[in-house]
């Protein structure tokens, strides 16, 4: 699907080639192991290496000549992948023959290697207006999931499964340490980044590969990069399951269920996982979607998710609260029945399809080609969409109970409301 070019020790370039579609993508990330501090400043610098550089000062100048550049984007961001802390900087442009510039690669590659290389720093800081708006709104993000209840209620759980592990911790760090974010400490920071994280750069288009080598390789230059250590779920021993409840202004309650499982997206039962948590929970012919909301019409919403970089599954449900000891038993039904083995061949090949329709779904765009591609690459030796709905529909349905056989129930959480339905 991807070539790749092993440029240098910490620098990994994966190009396809393809007139699939009418633009060039490229795709950058920087990756270093999690910290909390070193998350704040990327989290601010995110906002700000997208606002201006160093030939283009402003914002206006900045986006203005984006438009020049025939519409193209350029967009940075934050995310987070079992103990790693990824910067990414995500650009697209038109191809070369639907413009009437001969020269708009070369232009386009020359304002993204600017971006990077020549940011509007000055005397070894960024702009002090500029950090101090992006921290601004750095900060509003992070307390907008006191705002999203569906999302307070699953971090909560979260927390209350691993307080101290990598997920439970914020990409975009916390709002003291972004409060403690300074224009000198970002360039510093941008610095090391530069210089010492691990490089994978994605390329899709019809483009000359060498044009991408030779416009990257000054990036590359005298790097510092060590090995991200590997990264093993924390498993704790679970003698009693944790349960808590916190009183709100909502109407709707907010059931999260959490639980463990030794199998992650590096283990060979993986795809077994997948086609479980499609079967429980994943699509609306699942197990919790049929028997617990259509049929006893306890949830307005519920669903199951696989976060398999950290071996944890999750259900989340919209209850009635004064409902929540019955809608639990019911969860814990539906569990039950498929590790006593009853699974339906119909919900089985049903989820099959349906996964698969999924993941050719996300191929139809550039970015969900580098994700997947991103996602599979260690485990697939030359990853291709068929290999991986091949794996799913070899999954047995013994493989399936022996998977969904490995979930340990760790905690439960309700966020209710602060009064009954039809009190004064």
């Amino acid at each position: 699907m991807f070539k790749h070019y092993p440029i240098s020790s910490g620098v990994d370039l994966y190009i396809r080639p393809t007139q699939q579609f009418k633009t060039v993508t490229i795709l950058m990330q920087w990756d270093r192991e999690f910290d909390e501090t070193a998350a704040a400043h990327r989290a601010v610098l995110s906002n700000v290496l997208q606002d201006s550089s160093e030939r283009y000062p402003t914002y206006t100048k900045y986006k203005n000549k984006l438009d020049e550049l025939y519409g193209s984007t350029l967009i940075t961001d934050v995310s987070k992948r079992e103990n790693k802390h990824r910067f990414l900087l995500f650009s697209e442009t038109v191809h070369e023959r639907f413009v009437r510039s001969e020269n708009h690669f070369a232009e386009w590659l020359t304002f993204l290697a600017e971006t990077i290389q020549r940011p509007n720093v000055k005397d070894g800081k960024f702009d002090e207006a500029t950090v101090r708006r992006e921290k601004r709104s750095i900060v509003e993000r992070i307390q907008s999931v006191y705002d999203d209840k569906d999302r307070y209620a699953y971090r909560q759980l979260i927390q209350m499964m691993r307080p101290n592990d990598y997920v439970s911790k914020s990409r975009l760090g916390t709002e003291e340490l972004v409060q403690a974010v300074t224009p000198a400490s970002l360039a510093e920071h941008y610095d090391t980044m530069l210089k010492e994280d691990k490089l994978t750069i994605y390329v899709v288009g019809d483009i000359d590969e060498q044009l991408i080598i030779d416009t990257f390789r000054p990036i590359i230059q005298q790097r510092k990069y060590e090995e991200i250590s590997t990264y093993t779920p924390s498993v704790p021993n679970v003698e009693n399951v944790q349960e808590k409840e916190e009183t709100n202004a909502i109407r709707q309650g907010k059931l999260n269920i959490g639980y463990s499982t030794p199998i992650t997206l590096h283990d060979e039962r993986f795809a077994a996982m997948q086609v479980a948590n499609g079967i429980l929970g994943g699509f609306a012919h699942s197990k919790l979607f049929q028997n617990v909301r259509e049929k006893e019409s306890m949830a307005y919403t519920i669903s199951s998710s696989y976060i398999s970089q950290y071996g944890l599954l999750t259900i989340s449900g919209g209850i009635d609260w004064s409902e929540k000891d019955k809608a639990v038993r019911l969860i814990d039904e539906q569990i039950a029945m498929m590790q006593r083995g009853e699974i339906l061949d119909l919900e089985l090949e049903q989820t099959k399809a349906l996964l698969a329709n999924s993941i050719r779904s996300a191929l139809d765009t550039v970015r969900g080609q580098m994700v997947l591609f991103d996602q599979y690459k260690e485990d697939y030796a030359n990853f291709s969409a068929q290999a991986l709905i091949e794996r799913w529909n070899a999954v047995t349905k013994e493989e399936v109970i022996a998977a969904i056989q490995t979930l340990t129930k760790e905690a439960v959480f309700l966020l209710k409301g602060e009064r009954e339905d039809g009190e004064d």
